[in-house]
């Protein structure tokens, strides 16, 4: 893992983006990373936030992986923000 890219345990529903959200720190900076209701259906199934948000926290390694790969290559949206697809 990179060590200049960090990723607290603050991961949290947002109902107006209909995602879970999750910051990471990129040389000392905060980047937001979030993935939609919809891909985390997709990829591990459940039907409710509490079981979206359990859902990412189980796969948490290989999302936050996802996360840094798409950081490093400068993926960012109009906002600065990193989206899992």
């Amino acid at each position: 893992m990179n060590q200049a890219i960090q990723f607290p345990d603050r991961d949290e529903w947002d109902d107006q983006r209909h995602a879970i959200c999750f910051p990471a720190l990129v040389n000392g900076f905060q980047v937001m990373c979030g993935i939609t209701a919809e891909i985390i259906a997709s990829r591990y199934g459940g039907d409710n936030k509490d079981k979206w948000l359990e859902l990412f926290r189980l796969n948490r390694w290989d999302l936050e992986e996802e996360a840094e790969a798409l950081i490093e290559k400068g993926q960012e949206d109009a906002q600065g923000w990193i989206w899992l697809s």
